[in-house]
C-alpha cells in the first residue's frame, strides 16, 4: 500500500466535468501486484466489507461523481465499507502495462483483497467483472459470502455462433481504435449509445469523456480483445455463494438469454431482470431503485 494521491491521470481536456461535486470521502491507496503493476484501489463508506471487482471504465477519482453510477456507489457505502479498484491498464493504475489478460485481472482482485486484509465478503462484479468475481469465487471459497453479477456473462463474444454478432463487435474493434481520443458525434451515437441508448445528450457527453480519460486507444482495444475471449463456462457450477444474477432486458451490449443461461448454470443463483435497456441502470431509471433494494437486501441476508 502507498501514498494518497493519485499517480497517473488523463490529461484535463480529456476529464469530463466534475460537477457536482462528490459527496463521498475516499482514501485512495496503492497496492503492488506480482508482476510490480501498481493497482490503486479506494475505500469509501463505514461498516462491513463489500468489494467490487474491477470492470472497464473504471477511474476511482472521476466515477464518485458519474451521473450513470455515482449515485449507485454512494448508497453502497452507506452501511458498509465499499473498496473498489482500477485494474491494469485503467484510471489511477498503471497503464503501460505488458499483461491485459484475464488471469491478470482476477490476480489484482487477489492482490487488492491481500492489500485490505478482510477475511470474507460480498463480491460485486459488473460487466466483465461479473466472470472476474466467479473466476475468484471459485479459487477462494472461503472469502466470498455471496456473488451479485450485474450485467454479466460467461462467454466473450469470440465464442458465439452469431456470425452478426461476431461482424458488428469487430467494427466494434475498429470503431474504437479510431474514434476513442475523438469527441466524434459518430462514435458516441455507436459505441456509447450501446451501452445506454436512453441516455440524455449530456449523459453521453459525460460517459464519452470519462472514456477518454479512463484509458488509452491502445489499451481500450486491447481490454476488448481480451474480453471477447473470456470463458467461465466451466466454473459456473463450482461456484458455491449464493448468487443474485441482474440483468436489464434491453441490454444491447450483453442479451437477456446470456444473462438466463448464466444464472441456470449456477447451482444457487436466483435472476432479477430489470426493465431497462441500459447496460447499468442509470440512477433516475425506476429500475435502479429495484437493483439497489434487491442489491441491499441480498447483502444483508447473505453478507
Amino acid at each position: 500500500a502507498g501514498g494518497d494521491d493519485p499517480a497517473r491521470t488523463a490529461p484535463s481536456d480529456a476529464e469530463p466535468n466534475s460537477s457536482p461535486e462528490p459527496e463521498l470521502e475516499q482514501v485512495i491507496r496503492y497496492t503492488r501486484a506480482e508482476d510490480g503493476t501498481r493497482i490503486a484501489y479506494a475505500c469509501t463508506g463505514k461498516g462491513p466489507c463489500v468489494i467490487k471487482a474491477a470492470n472497464w471504465l473504471t477511474h476511482l477519482d472521476l466515477e464518485l461523481s458519474s451521473p450513470v453510477w455515482g449515485r449507485m456507489l454512494a448508497e453502497l457505502s452507506e452501511d458498509h465499507e465499499l473498496v473498489r479498484y482500477d485494474e491494469r491498464g485503467s484510471g489511477l493504475s498503471d497503464w503501460d502495462v505488458e499483461d491485459l489478460s484475464f488471469d491478470a485481472f482476477v490476480r489484482d482482485l487477489e492482490t487488492v483483497v491481500d492489500a485490505i486484509g478482510c477475511d470474507r465478503f460480498p463480491l460485486i462484479g459488473i460487466s466483465q467483472g461479473a466472470p472476474v468475481g466467479i473466476e475468484f469465487a471459485c479459487r477462494h471459497p472461503e472469502k466470498v459470502s455471496c456473488l451479485i453479477l450485474i450485467g454479466g456473462y460467461a462467454t466473450g463474444w469470440r465464442h458465439s455462433d452469431d456470425e452478426a454478432l461476431k461482424e458488428a463487435r469487430s467494427a466494434a474493434l475498429t470503431l474504437v481504435r479510431h474514434g476513442w481520443g475523438e469527441n466524434n458525434p459518430a462514435y458516441r451515437q455507436i459505441f456509447s449509445h450501446s451501452f445506454f441508448p436512453d441516455a440524455t445528450p449530456a449523459e453521453i457527453d459525460w460517459f464519452n469523456r470519462f472514456q477518454r480519460a479512463s484509458t488509452s486507444t491502445e489499451n481500450a482495444v486491447r481490454f476488448l480483445e481480451t474480453f471477447s475471449t473470456i470463458d467461465v463456462r466451466a466454473r459456473l457450477e463450482q461456484v458455491g455463494a449464493p448468487t443474485l444474477v441482474i440483468h436489464s432486458r434491453g441490454d444491447q451490449r450483453v442479451t437477456l438469454e446470456q444473462a438466463r443461461e448464466f444464472a441456470a448454470a449456477i447451482p444457487n443463483a436466483s435472476l432479477l431482470t430489470l426493465d431497462s435497456s441500459s447496460h447499468l441502470p442509470m440512477s433516475r431509471e425506476p429500475a435502479f431503485a429495484l437493483m439497489m433494494e434487491r442489491m441491499k437486501r441480498f447483502i444483508a441476508d447473505n453478507g
